[in-house]
């Protein structure tokens, strides 16, 4: 089973739908308990980062995501749930995210048009990572965003986008990866990426 978190952010809808398009049978869930029968687990988001810390610190899902981390079993980040993944944000103030990836989400800084939305190509940086099965080159995924990454170690940036510079696209460390644009909204390679976390989860 593929739980997908519903902490009151999510696009869960969309989420749901693309998993069950490639066969999986995704199940949402807003009970931190209901983790521990998952195979594999996503969260995705939409909206401000310290709202969404809030909610996960109300519903008591922190401490669940770790414990479930640290079985091993996949986890996806999608988006804002990707950001969460990392030490804090600035997005209206400090906010501390869940410290899972080392680094910062800062707010885009130039002359040009923020939020990046729409298709942009994927750059990969590591094409022997399973998450990239199939997927030959990088492809144009869709992005919506505000926020962006920085982050401490190189060897977690899997793959990158060029908007004005390189902007960090899809991270990993250990069995979490985290992706800052919408898969699931991305046509045959986005759905060939959530395909591949599928395979992995079924795997477990």
């Amino acid at each position: 089973m593929i739980a997908v978190i519903d902490y009151g952010m999510g696009n869960l809808r969309s989420v749901t739908k693309a998993l069950e398009k490639l066969g999986y049978e995704p199940q949402i869930v807003d009970k931190p308990g209901q983790l521990k029968d998952a195979n594999g687990v996503i969260l995705p988001g939409v909206g401000a980062f310290g709202d969404a810390m809030e909610n996960l610190q109300t519903q008591n899902f922190i401490p669940a995501i770790k414990e479930f981390i640290n079985t091993g079993k996949p986890f996806l980040g999608i988006c804002l749930g990707m950001q969460l993944l990392f030490d804090s944000s600035n997005e209206m103030g400090e906010h501390q995210g869940l410290g899972l990836i080392p680094g910062k989400v800062v707010r885009f800084q130039g002359n040009f048009k923020v939020p990046q939305m729409g298709w942009n190509q994927l750059q990969l940086h590591d094409d022997n990572h399973y998450i990239f099965n199939n997927i030959s080159t990088g492809g144009h995924v869709y992005f919506v965003h505000s926020y962006h990454a920085k982050v401490d170690n190189p060897d977690h940036v899997l793959a990158t986008t060029d908007y004005h510079s390189d902007v960090t696209a899809i991270v990993g460390r250990d069995n979490i990866v985290g992706m800052q644009f919408h898969p699931e909204k991305s046509s045959e390679v986005g759905l060939q990426l959530l395909r591949n976390f599928g395979e992995r989860c079924s795997s477990e």
